[in-house]
């Protein structure tokens, strides 16, 4: 069914790259449309629309930004979660799922790859939708940080599912064979959880943190 939009090795045809370059353009206007209409608070301003926009964008470029990449997916980027979290915090949860949705796409078109529909689903979907839990912190003490850690394994629980799935095929010859029913676990995780320490580490500097406050008051006015 979708042979003209998929090659033989699970990549995107030129058709294929058109279509969903154009779908994902359209979802993404779309998932920023209902991320106001979805906020936990109150519709959100043309102002909160365009902190969630540029929220987006900076995560989508930082995405580019890879201190180093695995072999067969994922890597460790600058920060690139961070700011879907922030979106999160900012706005709440409802907000932040459809934030993560949003961005998901915009990781798809950058780089997909397609062995079913719902390990496509698992992989950009689900997984980045998921960082939008972070908002369920956004009223503790510490709810950034707290959001920021729960988004992260959230993250990680669905690549993990796409990988007991769709992935225990690539697992290496010399990968441990006692370990082989926690392969994808330790696989997503070693990348996520190595970000995700770089991350909380300059989150929790005093002068960042300061900084990432004054933000969100700018963001909730």
């Amino acid at each position: 069914m979708f042979g003209f939009m998929v090659t033989a090795d699970g990549g995107l045809t030129t058709a294929g790259y058109v279509i969903t370059v154009i779908a994902g353009i359209i979802l993404f206007f779309l998932a920023i449309y209902f991320a106001g209409k979805n906020s936990d608070k109150k519709k959100l301003t043309t102002r909160q629309l365009v902190f969630c926009a540029v929220a987006i964008a900076l995560a989508f470029i930082t995405s580019y930004l890879k201190i180093f990449k695995l072999p067969w997916g994922g890597s460790v980027t600058l920060c690139s979660m961070l700011f879907i979290v922030l979106i999160a915090n900012w706005y709440g949860v409802g907000t932040g799922i459809m934030a993560g949705f949003a961005y998901g796409i915009l990781q798809f078109i950058q780089e997909p790859y397609i062995l079913s529909f719902f390990q496509v689903c698992c992989d950009y979907i689900l997984a980045f939708a998921a960082l939008g839990l972070a908002g369920l912190f956004a009223k503790q003490s510490h709810g950034l940080l707290k959001g920021y850690i729960i988004a992260v394994i959230a993250r990680g629980a669905f690549h993990s599912l796409g990988g007991y799935l769709y992935w225990m095929s690539y697992i290496p010859d010399n990968f441990p064979k006692s370990l082989t029913a926690v392969y994808p676990i330790l696989y997503n995780y070693s990348y996520l959880l190595a970000e995700g320490i770089i991350t909380v580490i300059i989150i929790s500097v005093p002068a960042v943190s300061r900084a990432l406050t004054q933000v969100k008051r700018a963001a909730l006015q």
